[in-house]
């Protein structure tokens, strides 16, 4: 049911995300949604954060492995751009449909969203610093390639088209490939 609530999240957003839907997604039965999810669709709808949060924040983590931290962006943006031909550009980042919605009557969502946002820029920021930036370099960087990757994934719906994407990931490839030649070779990297 978590895993249906955030595919539907993706492509239909939070209103549009109920309890109805999810069961008819997932194939589970109407009573296992209170058993297992006593908070109702609220519940199931912070816990689809939740899990689409780890699932990005792991690939994130998994580059900070990465030698090249360049490759590791350019691999992020063809991550989504993958997505959304795959779905006929139908499928957004279930994060941003949670946090652009008001949700007067759970306000936890937002904050779900907004710490999800948060733990990414952390990760692409630890990257960055591993290779060399300076942690307020670092921590810019990692919230303008999230706003650039969630920005252009809206406008790629709306214009059905991969082009925005294109764009923001050739100019983000720029970005990091001319900040990392200028960083300083004060010593080594830390980590090194």
């Amino acid at each position: 049911m978590i895993l249906s609530t955030a595919v539907l999240l993706r492509e239909y957003g939070a209103s549009a995300t109920s309890i109805d839907r999810v069961l008819a997604h997932s194939g589970a039965p109407r009573g296992s949604v209170y058993h297992h999810f006593p908070g109702g669709r609220v519940q199931l709808i912070d816990e689809a954060v939740a899990l689409a949060g780890d699932f990005i924040a792991g690939l994130i983590d998994a580059a900070v492995q990465a030698d090249d931290p360049v490759r590791a962006v350019d691999a992020f943006f063809a991550l989504w751009r993958d997505r959304l031909v795959e779905s006929g550009f139908r499928a957004g980042c279930p994060i941003v449909a949670v946090a652009v919605e008001t949700n007067d009557d759970a306000p936890q969502l937002a904050r779900s969203a907004a710490a999800v946002f948060a733990r990414w820029q952390e990760a692409l920021a630890g990257l960055f610093l591993l290779h060399g930036l300076t942690e307020e370099r670092s921590r810019r960087l990692g919230a303008f390639v999230i706003a650039a990757v969630e920005g252009a994934v809206i406008m790629c719906r709306a214009e059905q088209s991969t082009g925005p994407l294109d764009a923001a990931a050739a100019e983000i490839h720029d970005l990091l490939v001319h900040a990392l030649s200028d960083r300083p070779e004060a010593g080594p990297r830390p980590g090194a």
